[in-house]
């Protein structure tokens, strides 16, 4: 197998989990593996030198100096291979081979880092290149770096243009757990998970793998977290699997929105349950949800729209704190899913700006970490769809 194997902070932050690390990837050398390595800064060493930037400086000085916790990493991991007679060489901006490059406007140069990986790549027989994650080069020759979270997009992104059979991820968590096992009790490993769902975790707090290096993989690349501890590169953790894609999408039949009026609902605990219990009872799907200080709202296939609304009624009818029901439909929904959507500022004045200067009327609009849902009138459906397709 080709194996980009990436080390955290963590993983690497004393001497003996510095050895740990050596010994793993020297295990599967031996095995007959082909293996790169992406390196962090050792323990919290990046925190701490951003910590200590009390002055005014630039930002070539700043991504110099935060670039001295990868530049040290490599070189320790480096040692420590050799000293197991594994031949290793370690790659930073500036070295010949250095791969990762941007350009101008400070992205990612995607057809000189692939061919860079490449290069790259086809040493994997004779050497394992350990790489300072995080950092890039500019066009300039000038440091960079790829943001919070840039070791895991360095990692991935080699991991795809290296044409890697598996990337992983080397931490200080057992892989994707079903809760946070400081909190919760009973905390499990998660085996599988999809790229979809971890994406939506990460930007809602689950510090696993940055939500930018999930946009690097690829179907046929497979993504696997394990714990530092674990000792074992090619076994255990959690898998990551499937490809996140960027989609504008149509639903294809019409809904309904159903909204449930009442005073102060926000501040009233059990009355989303009471209406979404009451529905899913009956095994009416609801396709989304929207909230307001005094309403509640629900989207449902029109064709169950009249049972909706006479199960609503009833809940309406039951509980004083709510006061009418009403109905609206046909509605479209068109759901723009990919990248970091709403992390981008601007994004969804953006998306909006062109259907306003077309007057169409947006009946809702609902975010999550990864997608933006836009629902307007049924007739006004395929000008927003071509809108929309013409943005992204």
């Amino acid at each position: 197998m080709r194996v980009v194997a990436k080390f955290g902070g963590t993983s690497l932050g004393s001497g003996d989990r510095i050895n740990r690390a050596a010994d793993s990837i020297a295990a599967a050398v031996e095995d007959g593996h082909e293996i790169a390595v992406v390196a962090s800064a050792m323990g919290s060493t990046t925190d701490d030198l951003l910590e200590e930037i009390t002055f005014d400086t630039d930002e070539q000085d700043r991504a110099q100096i935060v670039s001295m916790g990868e530049r040290t990493s490599v070189r320790m991991l480096k040692a420590a291979l050799s000293a197991r007679d594994i031949d290793a060489t370690f790659l930073e901006p500036g070295s010949d081979d250095w791969p990762v490059v941007t350009d101008e406007y400070g992205e990612v140069n995607v057809e000189e880092t692939q061919r860079r990986a490449r290069e790259v790549a086809a040493e994997l027989d004779e050497t394992v290149p350990v790489i300072t994650g995080f950092l890039a080069e500019g066009p300039d020759g000038s440091i960079t770096t790829l943001g919070r979270g840039g070791s895991d997009t360095t990692a991935v992104m080699m991991g795809k243009y290296m044409d890697a059979d598996e990337v992983v991820i080397v931490t200080d968590v057992e892989g994707v757990m079903t809760g946070d096992p400081n909190v919760v009790e009973g905390a499990r490993n998660v085996g599988k998970i999809s790229v979809d769902e971890l994406r939506n975790l990460s930007f809602r707090g689950a510090e696993v793998v940055a939500p930018s290096a999930l946009s690097y993989k690829g179907s046929d690349l497979d993504v696997r977290v394990v714990h530092y501890q674990h000792g074992d590169l090619l076994s255990g953790g959690t898998s990551i699997e499937g490809e996140f894609k960027n989609l504008v999408d149509l639903r294809e039949r019409p809904l309904a929105c159903l909204t449930v009026a009442g005073r102060a609902i926000r501040n009233q605990p059990g009355v989303f349950h009471n209406l979404s219990e009451a529905l899913s009872e009956s095994d009416i799907n609801i396709d989304a949800v929207a909230s307001g200080m005094d309403t509640v709202t629900f989207y449902v296939d029109e064709e169950e729209a009249e049972r909706a609304e006479n199960i609503l009624h009833r809940e309406v009818i039951a509980h004083d704190e709510l006061s009418s029901v009403t109905v609206d439909s046909p509605i479209a929904v068109i759901r723009v899913t990919g990248g970091e959507l709403p992390s981008q500022p601007g994004v969804v004045s953006e998306i909006v700006s062109p259907l306003a200067e077309q007057r169409i009327h947006l009946q809702d609009v609902i975010t999550s970490a990864t997608s933006v849902a836009l629902f307007v009138e049924w007739a006004d459906r395929e000008e927003t769809l071509e809108l929309t397709q013409d943005i992204f």
